[in-house]
Formats: structure tokens, C-alpha cells, sequence
């Protein structure tokens, strides 16, 4: 198979379960950056075998950078002229394998495309194609994008020129948690922007704790159209709208407690 002049690059960390979906849907692909952090299980074994299958992976151990500094080396380390940003649970659908071709013979005005994520739900299985996230930058041309290293979540690459929306095909996101374990997922995502928030001296008011939530399940709900995936599409929702609610909260009581520092005035009741 020929391959196409494209650097995918994914971050990992004990991520043996979910990986080897990933390198197999990147098979077009001339080379394969993994930048791992330490991992303790499988992972570095499993990349092993593929390198001695002869599959273009080259291997880097980084300690942890956070989210935007981590993507970031991992982005230094790649050599074609087209990178792929992927994580180690996201694989790419048969649509968006076959467009992969047609997006890199763009014209140099398009420095990158944006592409969907359909998310795999607990009961349901993958989201029908209509039925995506909002579509992200993930594919970008050499020294044309970087990643905002102020972002210590949700991080996203920075492009400098125009980019497109990818016109079919998505990136499957398999990590099938329970409620359970989403939750404590969403739990620590929502201290991190808190954090970065915080950090930049922002806070928050009470309309937008009272309403964040509420526009935060409408966009996943309606817009992006999880209601046509019944009770799972509900609960992916609300577990979003969680997400924009901790934030919020944890953001006000961490200006509430610098202008009101917490004591015990009991004596006083």
C-alpha cells in the first residue's frame, strides 16, 4: 500500500486496551508518533510488536507536559509534511480513511481541516455520522499550527491560515466508561479549566452557573443531536452539562474564598 505524507502523532499513558484500534485504522499513514509518559502495563510491548511487523512507528518516552505541552512534542517530533492529531482511543472510520487522500491534495490556501468525533455510547455503540462533537482541527500541514500551551485542557492546535471542515467521514472514540467512572473523568477535566481560569485572574457570575449547564445540554442534546440515541445520547448530555457546572462552581468558590477567606466564626452565632 502506498502511503500518504502524513504524521499521525498520539499521546499515551497505560493505554495497551485501546491503542492497537488505533494504529490499525492508521495504516495509510507514513509515519505513526507515540510519545509516551510512563507507562506501566502493555503499551510498550504492543508498540513493539507493531515496529517489528514493520509498521512506521517511531517511539519517544517524554515525562508529562500537561495536555497542550505534551501534543506539543509530540507535533515537534513529526517529519511529513501533513500531522494527524489522534488519541489512542480514537480511531479513524472507513469514510475519513478514503477522504484522507483528497484533504492533503488541498490547495496551499488550506493549512488544516477540522474533523468530527462520534463517541461511543455505554448501551448505544457509536453515534449515527450525523450525530457528532463539534468538529476540531486535527489534520494540519507542517509549521503551519502550534499548540496553545495556556490550555490546560481541551487543548486545540493554532493555525496560521485557512482552514476547512472535512466533508465526510469521522474519528470513532472509544472509551465505553460508566457513569461511574465518567464522572470522576469529568470531575478532574473540570478542575483543570477551573485552574486555568483562575490563573488568568477570571471568575465567573451566577447566570452563567445557573445557565452554562442548561446551554451545554442543549448544544449535545439538540444540536448535536444525541436525543436520537435515546436514554445513552440523554446521559452523555447530562454528563456534559455536569461538566459545565462543576466548572463554573469550582471556578466562583475559588474567587469566593480569595475574597472571603474561609474561619470558623462560630462565636459569633
Amino acid at each position: 500500500m502506498t502511503k500518504l505524507p502524513i504524521s499521525a502523532f498520539i499521546i499515551c499513558l497505560n493505554e495497551e486496551a485501546y491503542l492497537g484500534n488505533c494504529i490499525e485504522s492508521l495504516d495509510k499513514c507514513a509515519e505513526i508518533v507515540v510519545v509516551d509518559s510512563g507507562s506501566t502495563d502493555g503499551t510498550i510491548a504492543l508498540l513493539e510488536s507493531y515496529i517489528e511487523n514493520g509498521w512506521p512507528i517511531r517511539v519517544f518516552h517524554e515525562n508529562w507536559r500537561g495536555y497542550a505541552g505534551q501534543k506539543q512534542f509530540a507535533l515537534d517530533q513529526c517529519t511529513q509534511p501533513w500531522r494527524l492529531n489522534i488519541d489512542s482511543d480514537e480511531r479513524l472510520d472507513a469514510p475519513l480513511r478514503k477522504l484522507l487522500p483528497e484533504l492533503i491534495a488541498a490547495s496551499e490556501a488550506i493549512v488544516g481541516w477540522r474533523l468530527a468525533r462520534r463517541p461511543y455510547l455505554v448501551g448505544y455503540g457509536y453515534t449515527p455520522v450525523h450525530v457528532h462533537e463539534r468538529r476540531n482541527l486535527r489534520l494540519i500541514r507542517k509549521g503551519r499550527g502550534a499548540y496553545d500551551l495556556t490550555q490546560a485542557v481541551h487543548e486545540g492546535i493554532v493555525p496560521t491560515g485557512r482552514v476547512e471542515d472535512a466533508k465526510s467521514g469521522s474519528l470513532l472514540h472509544y472509551r465505553p466508561l460508566i457513569i461511574d467512572d465518567q464522572i470522576l473523568k469529568e470531575n478532574k477535566y473540570s478542575t483543570l479549566k477551573a485552574d486555568q481560569h483562575f490563573a488568568l485572574g477570571e471568575g465567573t457570575t451566577f447566570l452563567r452557573l445557573i445557565f452554562s449547564p442548561v446551554l451545554y445540554f442543549w448544544r449535545l442534546y439538540f444540536h448535536n443531536g444525541l436525543w436520537r440515541c435515546g436514554p445513552s445520547g440523554f446521559i452523555e448530555a447530562m454528563t456534559g452539562a455536569v461538566y459545565a457546572f462543576l466548572t463554573q462552581a469550582k471556578l466562583y468558590q475559588r474567587k469566593a474564598a480569595e475574597r472571603y477567606p474561609n474561619f470558623d466564626d462560630a462565636g459569633r452565632h
